[in-house]
């Protein structure tokens, strides 16, 4: 990724985010007001145990995912987490957009960084399965994916996804064309 386009990028962040990182874990509670969390599974489980239930979660996944970024092109925003600031080598199919300080701490031993790595591609339903199942399984955690102008984000994690869209009207759209893979906790959680 080009100087230039690691700046378009975070000034996209900039503009539609600003009061976060983009650190999918932080983005709840500064955008409440645009964010849905839906379970992956059945009465909130939260992992597959067979190939059906793999079927499930990744149903889940595309449907959303079809619904934001049908059409257009995504970034996939991977971090890569560790205790120097050195960026980590590169990633495959991803280039480097920046680190983060996310956990600072006196003695460096315990200071975490996140290291971000972008790729654009075209969305096409199931292009991520792999990752996706990964996600799921808890191999793989902290993933982004965005539309090029980041107005929608979905951050899957192992038993759903949190998704935050551009308006509060569209978050309830959202938030109703599926409300039976909500949770029923009041807090959304």
């Amino acid at each position: 990724m080009s100087g230039d386009a690691r700046t378009v990028l975070t000034d996209q962040w900039q503009k539609h985010w600003p009061d976060c990182p983009p650190v999918g874990y932080k983005l709840r509670d500064p955008y409440r007001n645009v964010w849905v969390r839906f379970h992956s599974l059945p009465e909130s489980k939260r992992y597959a145990e067979n190939e059906s239930e793999y079927d499930v979660v990744l149903g889940r996944y595309n449907t959303v995912l079809d619904e934001l970024f049908a059409g257009g092109d995504v970034y996939v925003i991977t971090p890569v987490w560790t205790t120097e600031a050195d960026v980590p080598p590169l990633q495959p199919d991803a280039a480097y957009w920046q680190s983060l300080l996310v956990e600072d701490d006196p003695d460096p031993e315990f200071r975490t960084y996140c290291h971000l790595f972008a790729a654009r591609r075209p969305w096409r339903h199931g292009c991520l399965d792999a990752l996706l199942r990964d996600v799921a399984d808890d191999k793989v955690a902290g993933i982004l994916v965005t539309d090029i102008q980041i107005r929608r984000i979905h951050h899957p994690y192992d038993g759903g996804a949190d998704v935050f869209l551009a308006t509060s009207e569209e978050r309830d759209l959202t938030r109703e064309r599926h409300a039976h893979w909500l949770s029923s906790s009041p807090s959304g959680l």
